[in-house]
């Protein structure tokens, strides 16, 4: 009875076992047998080593560092703004130093506004920024007096 040439064996650094098992094996195809009901093996292929360079860890410790902070500022936020809706805000405002209102600008606060109009004649007429009030309300705190919270100042209001 003649043999079929054996299969040719491979070799890895990462596989374990004895030759003859393979040898079995491959004596096993070329004759053309019903297969067997193998065993697991004893060990599993397994990478022996983890060769990392600087450039990756870097690289790791980056994306690790940028997933924290993704995720803690904004929960830092969160945190800060629920203590901050907890406590009663008595800060006065800066512009008008709580007053509610501001100096008119255009007028000064006089009320009243003077032209020249040319050879030494003057007319005195009524502002129209704050209609002759001589304040305009604190466009910062809306005439409240109260500083608003730095997240509260976002709130637009629509006078159409």
């Amino acid at each position: 009875m003649s043999v079929a040439p054996s299969l040719p064996r491979l070799h890895s650094p990462f596989l374990s076992g004895s030759s003859s098992r393979h040898s079995k094996l491959a004596l096993s195809f070329s004759q053309k047998t019903s297969p067997k009901i193998r065993s697991p093996p004893s060990s599993y292929p397994a990478i022996r080593a983890i060769d990392l360079d600087q450039n990756t860890i870097v690289a790791i410790s980056v994306g690790v560092a940028s997933i924290a902070v993704g995720i803690g500022i904004p929960v830092f936020y969160e945190t800060q703004i629920d203590g901050a809706a907890k406590r009663d805000n008595t800060q006065p405002c800066f512009p008008c130093n709580g007053s509610g209102a501001q100096k008119c600008r255009f007028c000064l606060g006089t009320g009243s506004v003077t032209v020249e109009l040319g050879a030494g004649e003057t007319e005195v007429s009524p502002c129209i920024n704050c209609e002759g009030a001589g304040s305009l309300t604190c466009t910062t705190c809306q005439g409240s007096g109260i500083q608003p919270r730095y997240l509260d100042r976002r709130e637009f209001k629509d006078d159409d």
